[in-house]
């Protein structure tokens, strides 16, 4: 079909028309009054879709925000100019890819000439990362309704679906210990590799190690030493994107309960003073987040994890070493989340895990699948007990795996999507009590 032909769309009244005329048809032999209301039909149908004004000539924008959080809803307004002579009355169709969650898309519009309309589709997305528009799908009618021009025309824009960062409930909990753990409130504590932080006056219940001798014997009273965990410390964070992290835990690949745990830990290290950085990989890297200061280090981080997918490849654990050699010269605490996959592991991380544990604090966050217990558990029929062997050869695997990385001195974090978030927060807080960051 030529492209300046208009392309046209039947509507119910053109039907109810026809099916009018068959009754007078049906009654008057012949087959003129057939041919004659046929002709009468075509004719209207041809003077309606001419009057119809051309949707070719229309102007169409769309406006999104830049971004809105998994799971919340957002509006996309389309503003429909008519430039042309004639007024456009019918349906538009503000269309979307499925997972951008459209609600109701298509719109009655009545613009006249020369003026706009503002129409507005409701999304709730359900996939994080860039969610991109379709066309836009115009059908205008004519003064009688008979037929439509119909057209679909780009109007192009993307939504960037961030991360939900679920976890943020457990960030007031942990910033509160926090706080016990650096001195503001009324407990201090001293650990390996902690910074002075003030002199006090004794009170019954301190370490009588802490007491600083030569202050005391200035002032004349007891005089303690008080100590906070270092600050200024690294964090980097080693966001693993291969196949492993595509498998799905519940409704959601095991990627996204990792960026829920290193978002809280980044935001809790952040407050904590220690500077965080990111780095996604498989094969290569996927994306970076460096020299970040406090105010500016989530926005950064939900911006470069929202695109990021699980590839189906198999991560380059020497890339990831070398990257972390790049990005540390001093010692540092690393945290590696990736599945525990026993033969993944073996093949790809324990070879190198070696050279990082000797220069870092190394610690592997690793998300766990709540089904395996169920399936450990069940003895209902033959399937069952197959299911729960395998399910327990698994765990067995994965145990002897977490041992095995005890042994060469790396931490070890594992938990389902909404466990593992607060469990990397506390072993955080732990390596800070104990100085070992």
């Amino acid at each position: 079909m030529p492209a300046w032909f208009p392309r046209v769309a039947p509507t119910g009244r053109l039907v109810a028309l026809v099916a009018l005329g068959a009754v007078p048809v049906a009654l008057v032999p012949g087959p003129w009054p057939a041919v004659a209301w046929a002709v009468l039909v075509v004719v209207l149908a041809a003077v309606d879709v001419a009057l119809a004004a051309d949707p070719r000539r229309l102007g169409l924008e769309r406006t999104v925000p830049a971004g809105v959080r998994l799971g919340e809803a957002v509006t996309s307004e389309l503003v429909v100019t008519n430039p042309g002579p004639r007024r456009l009355r019918g349906l538009v169709r503000d269309a979307w890819s499925p997972s951008a969650g459209a609600g109701v898309d298509r719109h009655a519009v009545d613009v006249p000439a020369g003026e706009r309309r503002r129409v507005a589709t409701p999304l709730r997305p359900t996939r994080r990362g860039d969610r991109a528009a379709d066309l836009v799908t115009v059908r205008s009618r004519g003064p009688l309704g008979l037929l439509a021009r119909q057209r679909s025309l780009p109007a192009p824009a993307t939504v960037r679906v961030l991360p939900h960062f679920r976890s943020r409930r457990h960030l007031p909990s942990r910033l509160a210990r926090l706080r016990d753990l650096e001195g503001r409130s009324a407990v201090q504590v001293r650990g390996q590799g902690t910074e002075f932080d003030s002199l006090r006056e004794y009170v019954q219940g301190d370490d009588v190690r802490s007491i600083d001798w030569r202050a005391t014997a200035r002032r004349q009273d007891l005089v303690v030493r008080t100590w906070r965990p270092e600050r200024d410390r690294r964090v980097l964070l080693v966001l693993d994107t291969s196949r492993t992290a595509a498998g799905r835990v519940g409704d959601a690949p095991r990627l996204d309960a990792a960026m829920d745990a290193a978002l809280l830990l980044a935001a809790l290290a952040s407050r904590a003073g220690d500077r965080v950085d990111l780095v996604a990989l498989d094969r290569r890297v996927r994306a970076r987040v460096e020299r970040a200061d406090r105010a500016a280090l989530l926005p950064a981080l939900v911006q470069a994890m929202a695109p990021l997918e699980a590839r189906l490849v198999e991560a380059d654990w020497s890339l990831a070493a070398r990257t972390v050699r790049t990005a540390l010269t001093r010692r540092a605490l690393v945290v590696l989340l990736t599945p525990l996959e026993p033969a993944a592991v073996e093949e790809g991380l324990l070879p190198v895990l070696g050279s990082l544990s000797s220069r870092h604090q190394v610690l592997v966050a690793a998300v766990t699948d709540p089904r395996l217990e169920e399936m450990r558990a069940a003895r209902g029929d033959v399937a069952e007990v197959y299911d729960a062997a395998a399910a327990e050869r698994t765990v067995l695997e994965t145990d002897r795996l977490v041992e095995r990385l005890a042994r060469d001195g790396v931490h070890v974090v594992r938990g389902t999507p909404e466990e593992l978030p607060p469990r990397l927060a506390d072993a955080y807080l732990a390596l800070k009590a104990a100085g070992r960051l």
